[in-house]
This record gives structure tokens, sequence and C-alpha cells, in this order.
């Protein structure tokens, strides 16, 4: 009982000196590589309600607030303006697909860190940040709130979390957040996309959410290499299965099925009305997220 209170106190010590290298790099490119992108790319994307006031020569009709009109016997309209604060939601992939990676990280690891970049951007310019993991299902959600207690909780359960599926379906976690989130929100979804199809969901919920999605891979996801007889397993299944890579047929069979994989995605994205980016293991986030931020 002993050695596992200590093995507990280590494990947690352990975690805060993640959480806290995570804090330091990410808090100092949110504060001073991405603060004005994000705040131009996403800020004002919104109206809301601001007052009533009296009808003027050249307003739009469409804005008279009929209630108001009729209990005072004069035209009334109602004044909009751009919501100043704003809530962003992250959709993280926690499926088994993510502890893969050839390169600098794992796919995980790109995840855990684009996602704490971004909510440090989003308590910089005063916005809400809330998070839903998910797998095939959703495991876990984290309400939007402000303050950086509630962003080092989101890093804490970014680098401790274990999801209980392995599989990844977008379907259920675009209609929750559909659902929970009732005022229009920025979404990020951060995934490597290797799901079945959910046009339908994206569909639906960018309807309703300003939607961007974040792709996620390893250069190795790209083509198989000539490295003769291997067996690689499923980490969503747990199948295993062994590959003769020297094949040039098998390896033409998968580069084949990836282009097409990623056609498919992008015209996803596009029928949607949906912004993407990709992110790769092998290479520096910082610039595909700036050049996302400016083209918006």
């Amino acid at each position: 009982m002993k050695f596992r209170r200590v093995y507990c106190k280590v494990e947690a010590t352990e975690l805060l000196k993640k959480v806290r290298r995570i804090e330091i790099k990410t808090r100092g490119l949110s504060r001073h590589i991405f603060a004005g992108e994000y705040h131009s790319a996403f800020k004002g994307r919104g109206i809301a309600f601001s007052e009533v006031r009296e009808y003027q020569y050249g307003d739009d009709i469409r804005s008279i607030d009929w209630n108001v009109t009729a209990r005072f016997n004069h035209p009334y309209i109602k004044i909009f303006e751009e919501e100043r604060e704003l809530t962003v939601m992250l959709l993280i992939d926690v499926s088994g697909s993510g502890n893969f990676g050839t390169a600098v990280s794992f796919k995980k690891d790109l995840m855990t860190e684009v996602a704490a970049v971004l909510s440090f951007s989003a308590i910089f310019n005063n916005d809400k940040i809330g998070v839903i993991f998910f797998s095939d299902k959703v495991e876990k959600f984290i309400p939007p709130q402000k303050g950086r207690k509630h962003i080092l909780r989101i890093i804490r359960e970014l680098l401790d979390f274990k999801s209980q599926s392995q599989k990844t379906n977008l379907d259920e976690p675009l209609r929750f957040l559909t659902n929970a989130i009732k005022k229009r929100c920025t979404a990020f979804i951060i995934s490597d996309f290797i799901v079945p199809d959910f046009e339908e969901a994206l569909r639906i919920a960018s309807n309703k959410h300003d939607i961007v999605a974040l792709k996620v891979f390893d250069p190795v996801e790209k083509a198989i290499p000539n490295i003769g007889l291997i067996k690689v397993l499923d980490s969503e299944t747990g199948a295993e299965k062994w590959i003769d890579t020297s094949s040039k047929t098998t390896r033409d069979a998968y580069e084949k099925w990836w282009i097409g994989h990623i056609e498919l995605i992008k015209n996803i994205f596009k029928k949607c009305g949906v912004d993407s980016a990709e992110l790769r293991t092998d290479l520096d986030y910082v610039k595909p997220l700036i050049k996302l931020f400016e083209n918006r």
C-alpha cells in the first residue's frame, strides 16, 4: 500500500512537470505568434442583440421590432453588434490511431500541443474554451470556461486521458456539439480523420457553428516504405497482419487508397464550408496554423 502511494505521487509529479513544459512552450507561442492572427480570424464572426431604438429613414424594415412598435405605437428597430466574446470548442480525437508516429512525435502528442496553443490563444483573447474528447463516442466533455486554472485542467486531461474505446467515429461528437452548445461557437476538430463517413453530421454542425478541421498525420502514412516482410497492428481494432512491403503492387495499392482518402476528406470539408489545415508530425505546426488564420 505504501509503495502504491509513492508510485502514485511520482506519477503525479511527472504529470505536473509535463503540464508545466507544455504551458511554457504553448503559452509563449499563443502570446507572441498567434495572438493577432487568432483575433482577426475568429473575432466578430457572430452578432448579438444590443438594444432597440426609434426607426429612422433608411433603416432596414426587416430590423423592426414589432412587439415594441405595437406597444409604443411608433416604429422601433433592433440593433445588433458583433460579439466580442467567443466560445471556442476543441473536439480532440483520443482513439487508438493517435498512438502512431515515426518522426518527431506521435500524432496524439502533436494534437495535445496544438490544443494547448489554441486554448491559451482563446484565454488571451478573453474567450471561453471547452473540450470534447472523442473516439467512436463522446469520452469526456469539459464545459467552456475562462481562466488559467481551467486551461491547466485541460492540459492535464490531454496528457493523462485514457479513452474507453480505441475506435473512431465523428458522428456522435458532432451531434453532441450541435446539441450541447446552444450559441454559435468556433469549433476546432483535431484528428487524423481516418473515420467512417461523417459528411451529414459535419454539414448539420457547420450550419450552426464555425468549424475548423486540423488534420494530423505522419509522413509514413502517405506511402509504405520498402522494408520487406513486416507485421502491422491496427491500433483501433487490435487486428494484426503480415504485409510484404517489397511488393510494388501492395505499395501502389496503399498509395492509391491514401490519395483517394485525402481527396474524399477535402471534398467533405469543401462541401460543408469547413476551413482546414494539415499538420505533420515531422514538421513545425506554426506555419500551417498561421497560414490558416491568415486565409480566414
